[in-house]
């Protein structure tokens, strides 16, 4: 097996080769990349040589979601990263598995498995990793939530995404926030929230809000390399993109997120 690496955190890049080893010793680590820039045209030249890619999230140049955007990845890919927020970006591209840091010998192997056990599955053919890509597809497809009931008094409302303009934590409450500034709290975290909202529509900024795009007015450059959201609507709290997720927003801002 070939395999290359994309990861910007030497440690974390000698400790998996160590472990790729220690799984299997005739893997071949072909090359090894630390940023977007210098992974892109490598695979863009040479990924038909290798069977799979090892790729950390965020890179030194930005998030390596950027390479998808360049050049078209015909290899599946095995996340790494310290952050659980980008899982379900991750499984909109050729991702297979996904590896929370620190990464343990047996989380590796697990990944490596189930790797194994889908090109065995299309071995006979020419084109094995895109139609593994087919397959990993295929079971992460899904339907995201569209609609939310709400109790209104006595009454129980049923509110459509297109009528929701943010979602926002408050203590233990979650409110879910109308284009008409109605609010009403919901049986939701922001962290189940984040899980079954169209990712095209819905992103959350920081650790208190989720924005439908639909709502946003005007952003404006803020202090401390953050931004500033203007809703289209009155909105009595401050709105700030956090500055983590500036470079991931405005990726989804223009539209560049696979949906």
């Amino acid at each position: 097996m070939k395999v290359i690496i994309v990861e910007d955190e030497v440690p974390a890049a000698e400790k998996l080769e160590r472990y790729l080893q220690k799984y299997d010793a005739t893997i071949q680590i072909v090359a090894r990349f630390d940023s977007v820039g210098t992974a892109v045209p490598w695979l863009k030249e040479s990924q038909e040589s290798i069977d799979l890619i090892f790729m950390d999230i965020q890179l030194i140049d930005g998030l390596s979601f950027q390479i998808f955007q360049q050049v078209q990845v015909r290899r599946p890919v095995i996340f790494t990263t310290a952050f659980n927020e980008f899982a379900l970006d991750a499984f909109k591209v050729n991702s297979i598995d996904y590896l929370l840091k620190p990464i343990t010998f047996t989380d590796l192997s697990s990944a490596l498995k189930k790797f194994e056990s889908l090109r065995q599955q299309f071995q006979s053919n020419a084109d094995q990793s895109e139609k593994i890509q087919q397959a990993v597809s295929g079971m992460k497809t899904r339907e995201y939530k569209n609609r939310f009931m709400v109790k209104l008094g006595e009454h129980i409302r049923s509110i459509t995404s297109d009528q929701i303009s943010l979602f926002y934590a408050d203590g233990r409450d979650v409110y879910l926030v109308t284009s008409q500034n109605r609010k009403f709290i919901i049986d939701y975290t922001l962290e189940a929230l984040e899980d079954i909202l169209d990712p095209r529509l819905f992103f959350r900024l920081n650790r208190t809000f989720i924005l439908n795009i639909n709502a946003i007015k005007d952003v404006l450059v803020y202090s401390n390399s953050r931004l500033k959201i203007t809703l289209q609507q009155e909105f009595d709290k401050e709105i700030i993109v956090s500055r983590e997720k500036v470079a991931e927003f405005k990726e989804w801002f223009d539209g560049a997120r696979n949906s």
